[in-house]
């Protein structure tokens, strides 16, 4: 009787565990099937810490007068830009660390981190006494706090794109990693429409005076909720049977993705390249560009950029689609090659027609060309590196090309338009990029046998 009752237990015990077993792969099976809570959540907070990044691009000409004053407006503009430019210095040692930190402790943690970093760098520009007030001082309390939204930004994409891969199916990857870049189309609508608002109520003192910081403020105040809701969100699976299995005498993320994938990461900088180039000219330059060069108004040139971002938001989840059906390099290939084909066209039609119809129609085309080159390359890139490393991957490839590409390219297309004299100049440097990406995109291609 006693065995009898034993093995009766043994099988209800069984049965109780098999039925758990199938209900947690059930409920595993439904969150892969429905990530929306993760990816949502993962994106809201992208958008805040972009909105932080992009404001002060959109303030520089303001920011420049305050607190790198000079003899000329060129020299004070090249020394804002200049600091804007500097955050992308910082920007690979926040991608080694806060990467290494997504693969080592979570995602989560990660992402966390780096948004409590961004609200402490806002929180210093948007308070920050002027040059008039406190000298020398000033410019370096903007420069320590762009160093800080650098050294966040540097670990946000590789945890963000990595939690948002990790959340989906293997087969709508491309269309859950595009949505990354769709929240930067919706930092830069809300960068640039809090900024067209504020040109548009306020006169040029009172925006100079403190108009400015109103921007700032608005990122800082709705910073919290952005870490709230990451506080809310759940691990990704495949990050954590990685770490189940994972032992201490494994090499770091650093050093696995450095040594071993060595080759990949050189190619993954490449591939971002011409992308970044052309969203950091056409996208957060053009106001300025719109503004000095073109005569545009203030209010008029940041219209123009919210086109761009409402357009970007709209259309990177749609060619991260297309790269799930069609292949990711196939779409990228086709994408580059258009951006190295456009880009004089596309000046040359505002310094023909400088008007506010032409520079939305242009801002339109170039949000839909962003989105062609960049929705694909989140997944792209994610694709090419193991759970164990994807974050660090991620991160440096994207922030060194970042850095060496994008960030400093305000600066450097100003140099040569001051250099040369040409308005036309910023098109030739895009160009460059895009032959780098193209080539490696092929190359990429072939060693991983995707040219698809």
């Amino acid at each position: 009787m006693s065995a009898e009752l034993e093995s009766s237990a043994a099988s209800v015990a069984n049965a109780i565990s098999a039925t758990s077993a199938t209900s947690a792969s059930a409920q595993h099976a439904a969150r892969r099937k429905n990530p929306w809570k993760e990816i949502c959540a993962a994106s809201i907070g992208n958008a805040l810490e972009f909105y932080d990044l992009l404001i002060y691009g959109y303030f520089a000409v303001v920011i420049g007068k305050l607190f790198f004053p000079a003899q000329d407006d060129t020299t004070s503009l090249l020394l804002s830009v200049g600091t804007f430019g500097i955050s992308f210095v910082i920007r690979p040692l926040g991608a080694i660390v806060l990467g290494s930190y997504a693969d080592r402790a979570g995602r989560k943690a990660s992402l966390t981190a780096s948004i409590l970093i961004m609200m402490v760098g806002t929180a210093m520009i948007a308070f920050a006494p002027t040059y008039a007030q406190i000298g020398i001082a000033s410019p370096l309390i903007i420069i320590v706090a762009r160093l800080l939204q650098g050294f966040s930004t540097g670990g946000e994409f590789g945890a963000a794109t990595a939690f948002m891969v990790e959340h989906a199916d293997a087969k709508r990857r491309g269309f859950f990693a595009s949505w990354q870049l769709s929240t930067q189309g919706l930092a830069t609508v809300l960068a640039a429409g809090v900024s067209a608002l504020l040109s548009y109520l306020l006169t040029e003192t009172q925006l100079n005076e403190w108009g400015w910081r109103v921007a700032f403020c608005f990122g800082l105040l709705v910073g919290p909720v952005g870490l709230y809701i990451r506080s809310q969100i759940d691990e990704t699976p495949e990050f954590k049977k990685v770490a189940a299995a994972a032992t201490q005498s494994e090499k770091s993320p650093l050093v696995l993705v450095l040594v071993r994938d060595r080759a990949k990461l050189l190619l993954a900088i490449g591939v971002v390249a011409g992308a970044t180039a052309f969203n950091y000219v056409h996208k957060l330059y053009m106001p300025t560009y719109a503004l000095k060069q073109l005569h545009i108004p203030a209010t008029s040139s940041f219209i123009g950029a919210l086109i761009t971002g409402l357009v970007l938001m709209l259309t990177a989840p749609v060619f991260g689609t297309l790269s799930d059906r069609y292949g990711r390099f196939r779409v990228l290939t086709i994408a580059m090659a258009a951006i190295g084909l456009s880009s004089y066209p596309l000046f040359m039609l505002l310094n023909t027609w400088p008007t506010i119809s032409t520079l939305i129609a242009v801002q339109g085309i170039v949000g839909v060309l962003i989105a062609a080159c960049l929705g694909p390359i989140p997944a792209l890139l994610s694709d090419i590196f193991p759970t164990q490393t994807r974050g660090t991957g991620l991160a440096l490839s994207y922030n060194f090309s970042v850095t060496l590409f994008g960030g400093f390219s305000p600066l450097i297309v100003t140099w040569m338009i001051a250099a040369s004299a040409n308005n036309m100049a910023p098109s030739f440097y895009v160009m460059a990029t895009a032959l780098i990406s193209l080539t490696a995109v092929i190359v990429l291609g072939r060693r991983t046998g995707r040219a698809r």
